[in-house]
């Protein structure tokens, strides 16, 4: 498990430099047009151009800032979200607590593709609107794993401790809860990173992502299909970084300990 942990660290942090250095590496526009289109993979474009002549290496590096963006915001909403929701449902009592749990499962019942469609149809495929609408899909489970943290949690000695000893909740949260919940939630954080870039990718390749000539991955693969037999990168390109963004933050989740 620990070396999982740090081969998907490290490749967590490899992708994270390349896209972040993308013009250091490249040294060429992502949006600039050129008169080599369609060109196989050279020593110029090592993974070849577009139909418009753009460097297909240059776009799924800069690609990589926006779905790391929308990915970390994403997951980053839904946990400020999930986590006091899924306390509160855990702790509450009576109908407060029942409220909340069918809240939750009210949003875990839906569809997270078909709701994420549905908002960004009706919001508009904007950087901060996607991110809002991937954040709403990932809310209901970091909440539903919160809340059946707490409700252990709840049972526990050193909680009902310091619930006698006159603790405010929010003393018995900040002290008690949350240093039991932080790894919990790290983990969960990573995972929906992974949920949330696969999902942003999936609304872009059904052309309900950034609008052109943004370099976004999905939309990068959708707009290669046409030309897979003169140039594959054009989408296995895209493709991997997709593939082992979304693994690497997968593996990363799964082995915190």
């Amino acid at each position: 498990m620990r070396v999982a942990r740090w081969a998907g660290l490290g490749l967590v942090l490899t992708i994270a430099c390349a896209s972040a250095f993308a013009p250091l590496i490249t040294g060429r526009d992502p949006n600039a047009s050129g008169d080599d289109l369609l060109t196989g993979p050279s020593a110029e474009h090592w993974f070849g151009t577009d139909d418009l002549g753009r460097d297909v290496l240059t776009r799924t590096l800069h690609g990589g800032r926006i779905s790391l963006t929308l990915g970390l915001g994403a997951a980053a909403l839904g946990c400020a979200i999930g986590v006091p929701v899924g306390i509160a449902a855990g702790f509450a009592r009576g109908w407060a607590s029942t409220l909340l749990t069918q809240l939750i499962d009210l949003f875990i019942a839906l569809p997270a593709l078909v709701l994420a469609l549905v908002v960004t149809v009706v919001v508009g495929p904007t950087l901060g609107n996607l991110m809002l609408v991937l954040g709403l899909v990932q809310w209901p489970g970091m909440a539903r794993l919160v809340r059946g943290q707490s409700l252990v949690l709840r049972e526990m000695a050193f909680v009902e401790a310091a619930w006698a000893t006159g603790n405010t909740p929010a003393a018995v949260v900040r002290r008690h809860i949350w240093p039991n919940l932080a790894r919990i939630v790290a983990a969960q954080f990573a995972i929906s990173v992974s949920a949330a870039i696969f999902t942003s990718a999936s609304l872009s390749f059904l052309g309900l992502g950034l609008p052109p000539p943004t370099p976004d991955w999905g939309g990068m693969v959708q707009g290669g299909f046409e030309y897979l037999s003169l140039n594959p990168l054009l989408c296995f390109g895209p493709g991997a970084a997709v593939t082992l963004t979304i693994f690497a933050f997968y593996v990363l989740g799964r082995t915190v300990d």
